[in-house]
């Protein structure tokens, strides 16, 4: 039997912050206690101790493999050094989000997509790993060959969500044509005539795949017991439509109405941790703060930036904000673990593992110190 305490600590839990230790018994937490029991430890010198944070949505692994136009990474190295990031800002879990579904924004194509799948697998079984990695497969529904890089992960035990994204212009993350306008030909330098070609084709596109896509990949996720995600959804419709196929987690609705239509379905919200630092989303939909205010917001997602996540879970439990520091911590620990059936952790409980982060505060920015995988520690 192998025991740890954790002495000395400001342990946020469900419903408070409670200063004293924490028991460990062989990567389980055992017993939440008062402080100074006397037991030999690890001082935490005062600091915070915090469930170590669940990732569902993170784009990052991606840029590590093709960080250049043209540019291949070695694909173990690669997620080594997206581990090494997460892990640093306190993920302990994390859900790497890889796109299957070809059209111009694609940075990696479906066979690169299963390497870095493979390798992950590669990488988590000879103990590279810090966090603990599973996937979440972003599927764009308006595709032609969405289907085809969905089949490659037929038999990946890691899948554990999918989301329904259809990024054509005009809907969803960009309702107003100029905003998509603005955003495209600013990031492409596509002149008018080849940008409004452009979108003509992927409306067509749309048109003619997205519907059969939604249906045949929410009865495969049904079938296989998948969590299914939907994706910025703007309207009431929207959100009728991913009632009716079977969502249980909607990523980043655009509207309030939207998220509250989401909420009242019974599905977890989940919105970008960036957008809460930033004050705002990039894109010009509803604010996740708004949100949050509302009572409507239940996860959050580093999305691009990794430490984000930390980042705006103290920003959402202080002034303004005040939603309180174990509420905040709940959105990126307990609720996202429970979203995707992960109950054994996000939670500083006895019989939960011992994922852990260790936090100090200075001026108010979060310090990563120490994280530990039950109880093992990893940064």
């Amino acid at each position: 039997m192998n025991e740890i305490v954790y002495r000395n600590a400001r342990m946020v839990l469900a419903e408070e912050v409670h200063h004293g230790d924490l028991l460990v018994r062989d990567g389980q937490i055992a017993e939440i206690g008062e402080p100074g029991t006397g037991r030999v430890g690890i001082d935490l010198e005062g600091d915070y101790l915090l469930p170590g944070l669940v990732e569902l949505h993170t784009d990052h692994l991606e840029s590590h493999y093709a960080p250049r136009p043209g540019v291949r990474w070695n694909p173990p190295v690669a997620v080594q050094a997206h581990d090494g990031q997460i892990a640093a800002s306190g993920i302990t879990t994390v859900l790497d989000a890889l796109r299957v579904g070809a059209d111009e924004d694609m940075r990696v194509d479906a066979s690169e997509t299963r390497a870095l799948a493979d390798a992950i697998e590669e990488c988590q079984a000879r103990d590279r790993l810090r966090a603990e990695h599973f996937i979440h497969l972003r599927c764009e529904v308006s595709a032609s060959d969405v289907m085809e890089g969905f089949s490659l992960f037929d038999d990946d035990s890691r899948l554990r969500l999918v989301s329904l994204m259809d990024h054509t212009p005009g809907q969803r993350q960009f309702t107003s044509f100029d905003a998509y306008r603005l955003y495209y030909q600013g990031k492409t330098g596509m002149p008018d005539a080849e940008f409004n070609a452009f979108v003509e084709r992927r409306v067509a596109e749309a048109g003619r795949w997205a519907p059969g896509h939604r249906k045949a990949l929410s009865e495969a996720c049904r079938a296989r017991g998948i969590v299914l995600a939907s994706h910025d959804d703007a309207t009431e419709e929207h959100v009728a439509e991913a009632v009716e196929q079977g969502v249980h987690l909607a990523e980043f609705p655009t509207t309030m109405a939207a998220a509250r239509a989401s909420h009242q379905a019974g599905m977890h919200v989940l919105m970008g941790a960036p957008n809460v630092v930033r004050g705002g989303s990039h894109s010009g939909n509803v604010a996740a703060a708004e949100l949050a205010q509302a009572g409507v917001l239940d996860v959050l997602s580093s999305d691009y930036v990794p430490f984000s996540l930390l980042q705006a879970t103290f920003v959402l439990a202080e002034a303004p904000h005040g939603m309180g520091l174990p509420a905040a911590v709940a959105m990126v620990t307990t609720k996202p673990a429970d979203a995707v059936g992960l109950t054994d952790r996000g939670a500083l409980e006895p019989g939960r593992r011992a994922d852990l982060v260790q936090v100090r505060l200075d001026e108010g920015v979060p310090v990563v110190r120490s994280v530990w995988r039950q109880a093992r520690r990893v940064a």
